[in-house]
This record gives structure tokens, C-alpha cells and sequence, in this order.
């Protein structure tokens, strides 16, 4: 399936090659570690539209989650606790190391984001430019 998008994406990960991983999903990764959230949504939205299997939510959880760093970003607090809320949904039934993630340590880093978020009453972004989240997976 190709969307508007399709061509802006493909720019995106172009350089990217692995045997086991589509390019999307490292280009989400690299997007998201880069501070592009909105770019690593879109990214991995590509993806997302073309899965019907089993990896359809936890794509969706990652979409999310970049999401809420959108609204982060742009001090929409509430909103962001709500996708941060909505990802852990999403990704909380996948075993540990779906598709090379540590599962256990990004749902921890959520709840804590989550936590920020709430106790400050939304007034506080967990998000500090100078020292941004990154994620991983083990290839």
C-alpha cells in the first residue's frame, strides 16, 4: 500500500539495509533517536498501513509513542499523557525483545514518563531537549 507520504519516507530510510528488518522500522528508531518524532511516526505509520499480522499493534504503540513526543514538544501535556497511556496499551502484551526491543525497560521508561506528567499535574514535561529518550532495538 502507498500513501502521500510513501515518497517523503522513502528519502528517509533510503539508506538503510538490514536482512531482517524493514528499513521503516530503523528508520523510526533513527527518526525518534534524531528528535524527528513527527518524522518517525510517519516513518513507521508507512509500515503500519501494510501489516495485518501479529506486529499491527506494536507498530501502533511506537506510533504513538513518537506521537506523544510530538505533543510534548509542543507543551500539550495532557494530550501526551494520553498517547503515552494509549502506546503502553498497545505494546504492554508483547513479550520481551519483540522485534529486538526490551519491552520491559520502554514500558518502565513510559510509566516514568507518565509519572512526571502526572504528579506535576501536567504542568511538567518529562521531555528535556539537552538529554532526549532514545530507543534502540538490538539488531
Amino acid at each position: 500500500m502507498s500513501t502521500h507520504k510513501t515518497p517523503k519516507v522513502a528519502k528517509l530510510i533510503a539508506h538503510l539495509k538490514h536482512d531482517r528488518y524493514d528499513s521503516r522500522y530503523l528508520g523510526y528508531f533513527e527518526c525518534f533517536n534524531l528528535q524527528l518524532h513527527y518524522e518517525a511516526h510517519d516513518v513507521l505509520e508507512d509500515l503500519w498501513l501494510e501489516t495485518k499480522g501479529p506486529l499491527h499493534n506494536y507498530y501502533k504503540g511506537l506510533i504513538q509513542l513518537a506521537g506523544a513526543f510530538v505533543h510534548l514538544k509542543n507543551s500539550k501535556l495532557d494530550p501526551a499523557a494520553r498517547l503515552f497511556r494509549l502506546c503502553k496499551k498497545y505494546l504492554e502484551p508483547y513479550p520481551s525483545d519483540t522485534e529486538g526491543m526490551d519491552m520491559a525497560e520502554l514500558l518502565s521508561q513510559i510509566d516514568l514518563w507518565i509519572e512526571t506528567l502526572e504528579s506535576s499535574g501536567y504542568k511538567k514535561s518529562p521531555y528535556d531537549p539537552k538529554h532526549p529518550p532514545t530507543l534502540q532495538p538490538k539488531l
